[in-house]
């Protein structure tokens, strides 16, 4: 699968940078032992941050510039790293969904990048991150209609399916043999993606059995 980053998008945002990591997973619901991982790193962030510091966190940071730079206002549409960051800082607590997304959750809040994992089958012909045009929507993962335009989203030859805010339903992750895409947002540039992804990796292999996984940076 071709991924790139438009010329646009680079213009705009020039240190944009797509950590990627294609593999196969048995999606089901999370282990006990993995809730339990998750819940000591959201007590440990918890601890770590205040509402007023969750912005500084250097990567949601950079996403809160490239947002004003797209034109998109990043208190209205907050990247997810932000918002899941904030629901912990309040003890409001996140949704358990799988264990595929339970680790894109994971490391989500443990380094600030907004990632999103679409379901490869889904998809169809190259991947390019655009801003979103004027007026562009589509179906929300539990939000119905969501207004994308100049929001930086991912599109396939069928049109847009994700973005660092919020996925649309037509990429999501359903239960069963999976053969699944995850992309790391980064607007500061490449240099704490390779860690991520490695520590993304090891927990796919420990608390889903993932082998053979593949990484790359666009």
């Amino acid at each position: 699968m071709d991924i790139i980053i438009s010329d646009e998008f680079k213009a705009i945002c020039p240190g944009t940078a797509l950590g990627i990591l294609r593999y196969e997973a048995t999606v089901a619901a999370s282990s006990s032992e993995l809730l339990g991982v998750f819940d000591r790193a959201a007590e440990k962030l918890s601890r770590q941050y205040t509402i007023d510091t969750v912005a500084e966190n250097p990567h949601i940071a950079a996403a809160r510039r490239a947002y004003k730079a797209l034109g998109k206002s990043p208190q209205e549409y907050r990247n997810a790293a932000e918002a899941m960051l904030r629901r912990i800082v309040k003890n409001s607590g996140l949704y358990h969904i799988c264990n595929v997304v339970e680790i894109n959750n994971l490391i989500s809040v443990s380094s600030g990048y907004s990632i999103g994992s679409y379901d490869a089958d889904a998809l169809k012909g190259a991947v390019e991150l655009r801003r979103a045009d004027d007026g562009a929507r589509y179906d929300g993962i539990g939000k119905g209609s969501v207004n994308i335009e100049r929001l930086p989203v991912l599109y396939d030859e069928l049109g847009p399916f994700g973005s660092p805010t919020s996925d649309s339903r037509r990429a999501m992750i359903q239960t069963g043999r999976r053969k699944i895409l995850s992309v790391l947002y980064s607007f500061d540039g490449p240099g704490d993606l390779v860690f991520w992804m490695e520590r993304y990796s090891q927990n796919l292999e420990q608390y889903c059995g993932v082998r053979g996984i593949e990484t790359r940076i666009v």
